[in-house]
């Protein structure tokens, strides 16, 4: 493998790639739909990512409830978890006629669950395979770019070794967007919460693959706390995007700035909140009305004012009020009067 591809072919990914200089990180339990159409309403531009979906689940389970998001999501990409070429192949012909504007081969979750089913970050060690599972992919993805996102190295695999390994793999596949989470995952040893934290980071690892491939979109992920740090890491690394994920999910109002600070979209006077409660009003009481609850779509939204006076009777009014069989959508309304938006933030 040369690890080099030819301009040409990636040039036919550099709109979606400009579009991926900020992306959401996808996180199981959290970025689901009503995740992602929360964000949306935060940030125009921002990349969102779906949770990890499993290509067998996808293949017998139900694919309606697994694949289906608002339009209103756009760009979206779906994150698939498998080590089967010819399932990957099947799961992404499914999943294309939902419309999604990426599909991502998962090689850095760490969980119990993708070890006994040997993907994850168990491919790191695997990059052959990793190669074969894009080149099916993109077989069946037809003009919807394929990308990657991996770890520098699992266990005792040397990083500058297997973080190559892996990216010459989907180069030669034809791929020309790796996303790397900056940390090694133990696979032996840590629980998945800890290997978020423990395991140190190593931005300088990335930025090494970046400056040996320049023509591949390299996009840096792990520990990025806030905006500030995710412009001077893309800065001094040269990394072509970032990627946020519990800073993105636990402080929600970082993403009204993401348009201004990374696509260069007019930056406003200042954020119209009355606008998105009103909004997510409104999709809250068309979810309830097909079937579902209040809370499925208020628990992505506590971390919103964080800082502000009054966020902590907005947290815990939708945090009490929103599980009960009788709440309904004015109860996000309530939630957002107890928020004071003229005071100086505080620690909340």
């Amino acid at each position: 493998m040369n690890g080099i591809r030819s301009k040409d072919s990636v040039q036919a990914l550099s709109a979606h790639q400009r579009a991926s200089r900020f992306a959401v990180a996808p996180m199981i339990d959290w970025t689901d739909t009503h995740c992602r159409f929360f964000h949306r309403q935060l940030s125009a531009h921002a990349l969102l990512y779906t949770e990890m979906v499993v290509a067998d689940a996808i293949i017998h389970g139900p694919r309606e409830r697994l694949l289906s998001f608002n339009a209103a999501e756009h760009p979206v990409a779906l994150q698939l978890g498998g080590s089967d070429p010819e399932k990957l192949s099947r799961a992404v012909r499914i999943a294309s006629d939902y419309g999604y504007d990426e599909f991502n081969l998962n090689v850095g979750c760490p969980s119990d669950r993708v070890q006994s089913g040997t993907f994850g970050a168990c491919l790191m060690r695997t990059p052959d395979l990793v190669g074969e599972c894009l080149v099916a992919m993109r077989e069946a993805a037809g003009e919807t770019p394929v990308t990657v996102k991996c770890r520098i190295g699992v266990d005792d695999q040397d990083p500058e070794t297997a973080l190559d390994a892996l990216a010459d793999a989907a180069v030669e596949a034809g791929i020309g967007t790796i996303w790397v989470h900056a940390r090694k995952a133990w696979l032996q040893g840590l629980s998945p919460k800890e290997n978020r934290d423990i395991p140190p980071l190593d931005y300088a690892r990335v930025a090494r693959l970046k400056a040996r491939l320049p023509e591949i979109f390299v996009g840096l992920n792990g520990g990025l706390k806030t905006l500030d740090e995710a412009e001077a890491a893309m800065g001094e690394g040269g990394f072509d995007g970032v990627m946020l994920g519990r800073a993105a999910y636990q402080t929600p109002d970082c993403l009204t700035e993401v348009d201004s600070r990374f696509y260069g979209a007019e930056r406003p006077d200042s954020f119209d909140y009355a606008a998105l409660i009103e909004t997510m009003m409104a999709y809250a009481s068309g979810h309830m009305e097909a079937g579902g609850r209040l809370n499925h779509v208020t628990r992505h939204m506590v971390g919103l004012f964080s800082g502000q006076p009054g966020a902590r009777r907005w947290r815990q009014i939708l945090s009490e009020g929103a599980s009960r069989r009788d709440a309904t959508p004015d109860l996000i309304r309530e939630a957002f009067e107890a928020v004071d938006l003229s005071g100086d933030r505080e620690a909340a």
